[in-house]
């Protein structure tokens, strides 16, 4: 008889994002008059931009051509966009080498299927709260899991301590759900952990491009000794507006190496054998980011995104409600006025304002008491959700 994997029973009964859209859609079918407007989930709002539609176009057209027709991409990445994305991490004195990258459909993709290539008996370490895909993928295969608490009193940056025990260790900087960014002073005592211990590092890059502080990292590889203990995640969804074309990359460094045997190694045959490659149409118009009038291109959208932060950031201050993130994030994690919930205030702000947030303690239970809102919304409707939430607080 057919055994399921009885580790799926251990997962939260709804997956935060599920129940969002559950009661959204009982509001919606309620209220078919109001209009909704989401600062909850971060699917970005601006369209590709025209460097990246170009070099698309020019690749369907390819794809038309016997002579030009491309047929199975390479599971790793054509080298057309990998040497761009090397020469990307080059540009900024970060030593990132063309045989480290691997492209993918996404850090969300690769995050998740990392897991494969490591034992179920090694023991994981995720902070709280936490993007739900670190701890979800980890359950599933039964593993140890410990949490580091991300507080507010530690600016939801948490750091190790003699207490600390983890061979598999979980960042995201900028982080997801806070929005907190880590120093590199911060992020070298990480290393340092890693290194001491034998413990992998696996670093979600994938806000970086929201990094307006020159002092704050952006690559976990800007921290000297990682290339010996981290993995980096990261993606074009956020950064050139891909959520709906799917393309990122994941960085593993030729000396990253564990028993003797080297993990690029592993994740090379874990994606040549489990993944199809991402086509050949999405990797030219990734490419295109990279370019001058792409990556200004880009860039563009990514300030539209740091202006709609700015408006957030001016209405919590205005209100007096503490937060963290928007500077360096798109990401705005407020605590719950008046001593809500987080479940209580999602239902306050779309009950009485048609507004629709995230609620922390969807994260864990470091978020209860906490809420996030992002700024990948248009100008127009983060002007209007706001001036809804001036309402009623």
């Amino acid at each position: 008889m057919v055994k399921v994997n009885e580790n799926y029973a251990n997962l939260a009964q709804n997956y935060l994002f599920a129940e969002i859209a559950r009661r959204v859609s009982a509001y919606k079918a309620a209220n078919p008059d109001k209009k909704v407007i989401s600062m909850g989930i971060g699917d970005v709002t601006r369209p590709l931009c025209k460097a990246v539609t170009d070099a698309m176009s020019a690749a369907v057209a390819e794809m038309a051509d016997a002579a030009t027709f491309q047929g199975y991409p390479p599971a790793v990445g054509y080298d057309f966009l990998i040497n761009e994305i090397e020469n990307y991490y080059t540009s900024r004195n970060i030593p990132v080498k063309a045989e480290d990258i691997f492209v993918s459909d996404g850090a969300k993709s690769d995050t998740g299927n990392i897991t494969d290539i490591f034992s179920n008996d090694n023991s994981v370490l995720i902070p709280d709260p936490v993007y739900p895909v670190y701890m979800d993928s980890n359950v599933m295969l039964g593993r140890s899991i410990s949490l580091i608490d991300a507080t507010e009193e530690n600016g939801y940056l948490p750091l190790p301590d003699d207490s600390t025990k983890g061979d598999i260790i979980y960042i995201c900087s900028p982080n997801n759900p806070t929005g907190a960014t880590y120093t590199r002073d911060q992020l070298k005592i990480w290393v340092d952990f890693a290194l001491k211990n034998g413990s992998v590092i696996l670093f979600d890059a994938a806000y970086e491009a929201f990094v307006s502080d020159p002092e704050l990292p952006r690559s976990i590889y800007e921290i000297p000794g990682a290339r010996g203990c981290a993995i980096e995640f990261c993606s074009f969804s956020k950064t050139a507006g891909f959520t709906g074309t799917r393309c990122g990359y994941t960085i593993v460094p030729s000396e990253l190496e564990f028993g003797g045997v080297k993990l690029a190694k592993l994740w090379t045959r874990r994606q040549s054998t489990k993944y199809n490659g991402t086509a050949y149409i999405i990797q030219r118009g990734a490419a295109a980011v990279f370019s001058p009038e792409g990556y200004a291109q880009t860039r563009e959208n990514i300030n539209y995104y740091r202006e709609n932060a700015r408006l957030i950031m001016d209405f919590m201050d205005k209100k007096g409600i503490s937060y963290t993130g928007g500077q360096n994030s798109p990401y705005i994690w407020l605590k719950c006025p008046d001593g809500l919930g987080s479940w209580e205030l999602f239902d306050k702000l779309l009950n009485s304002a048609a507004v629709v947030g995230t609620p922390g303690a969807g994260f864990g239970k470091n978020g209860e008491g906490r809420f996030r809102l992002t700024s990948f919304g248009s100008r127009e409707g983060t002007v209007e959700a706001l001036g809804r939430l001036d309402l009623i607080f």
